[in-house]
């Protein structure tokens, strides 16, 4: 089987990649049967030479492959029919942005499999670039803390070799006396708390949070059953509330009223209750004036979030009052980071650390009948029509949704 690393030709140029150079040399090693093939570019954070270097082949023209690994959404000028890719499409959840990208995929006859879809059985993600979203996130959220209180300055994260830099440029500054708030304890969450954690921050549980005044900078972990709780009073059930939320409502504002600067990193399912409303974050009890919001669900549960911002300007601001964007360095409106490509500042570790994960979940699939049912769950699209995971997606197809 032959398997072409592609080249990422989506606008923003995107510079990771699903396997570096040395990742690619290990899967040769534990596949032998495999036999991968690098598509140049001019883009990717490792360069060709790299790959040339350790005995791979790189050319212009890999349409003879089978299998065709990227990263973001593949143009549709640049896809080939009848093979099979992996790539996040962003369309599982009806984007409308990419209706045509997955009419094209099927008039093409190709089988899609997305990089979002690669899960256990009991639904939980296999892969993904969600600790790298975490991380720079976080740091990004304290880069606009020092700005706009000018008490420090941070490099941007694209300014910096990999992560150890980051952390160098971490040890430089010293935070002010605040209370931060961390929602989620997935992946995303657990790349935040590692810089939190870096910076030596204290950690407290939600009751002393709640309760307490601190001397030195803080912060509190919260997973769905602080910031929800059951409209009738009865005790609250994670799995129930995955299964069904409409028998919930927020319970955010207990921790808003106590909290600086908030780090949104959550997943946020349909259906569920709002974070905070615009409503909140009027009341004169709402205390946030900084978020973080690496989940970046525009218009939704973080009701700050009015837009994705960009690498190239991550910040701005929001006035509760008028409800409207702001500088984000004007006097009393919540500063808003809300970057939603945030791997893409780390292209080096964030594409070493992806490749590990699909080395080990999604590759040994091809060689072993998909024993697991990796490939057969990830599989949205195959000979023209969408498999019975993904039937959901007709009406979005035909343009009725």
């Amino acid at each position: 089987m032959k398997f072409a690393i592609i080249k990422e030709r989506k606008n923003p140029p995107d510079r990771r990649v699903v396997f570096s150079p040395s990742k690619l040399a290990e899967a040769r090693i534990k596949f032998p049967q495999a036999n991968f093939v690098v598509e140049s570019s001019d883009i990717r954070v490792f360069p060709d030479a790299a790959y040339r270097e350790l005995g791979f082949e790189v050319c212009d023209d890999v349409s003879d492959c089978d299998v065709f690994i990227g990263v973001k959404e593949v143009p549709i000028q640049y896809l080939v029919s009848n093979k099979k890719y992996f790539f996040f499409s962003h369309t599982i959840k009806k984007q409308p942005y990419n209706r045509e990208l997955l009419k094209a995929i099927l008039n093409k006859h190709i089988e899609m499999l997305d990089h979002e879809t690669i899960v256990k059985q009991n639904g939980a993600r296999l892969i993904g670039f969600g600790r790298y979203a975490g991380l720079v996130g976080a740091y990004n959220g304290l880069r606009a803390l020092g700005l706009r209180d000018n008490l420090f300055e941070l490099p941007k994260v694209e300014t910096l070799t990999d992560l150890n830099a980051v952390k160098v440029e971490l040890d430089k500054i010293t935070l002010p006396k605040i209370k931060i708030i961390l929602s989620g304890t997935g992946k995303v969450s657990q790349g935040a708390k590692e810089i939190l954690d870096h910076l030596n921050i204290k950690e407290v549980n939600d009751t002393m949070y709640l309760t307490s005044k601190f001397s030195e900078p803080v912060y509190c972990m919260i997973d769905v059953m602080e910031y929800n709780k059951r409209k009738d009073g009865s005790i609250g059930n994670r799995l129930e509330f995955y299964k069904d939320p409409s028998g919930y409502e927020s319970n955010f504002m207990p921790y808003a009223k106590e909290t600086d600067f908030f780090i949104a990193g959550h997943f946020y399912g349909n259906g569920a209750p709002y974070l905070f409303t615009r409503e909140d974050a009027r009341s004169p009890d709402f205390n946030i004036n900084l978020v973080a919001d690496i989940s970046c669900d525009v218009n939704g549960p973080v009701a700050s979030t009015l837009r994705a911002s960009t690498i190239a300007n991550p910040f701005y601001g929001y006035d509760p009052k008028t409800e409207s964007e702001v500088a984000f360095d004007a006097k009393n409106v919540i500063a808003v980071m809300a970057v939603d490509n945030l791997p893409c500042e780390l292209p080096k570790d964030a594409s070493e650390g992806f490749g590990e994960m699909f080395l080990n979940h999604v590759i040994p699939a091809f060689f072993n009948k998909d024993q697991d049912g990796v490939l057969k769950r990830a599989t949205i699209t195959r000979e023209g029509q969408l498999t019975e995971r993904f039937n959901y997606l007709q009406p979005y197809v035909d343009g009725k949704e």
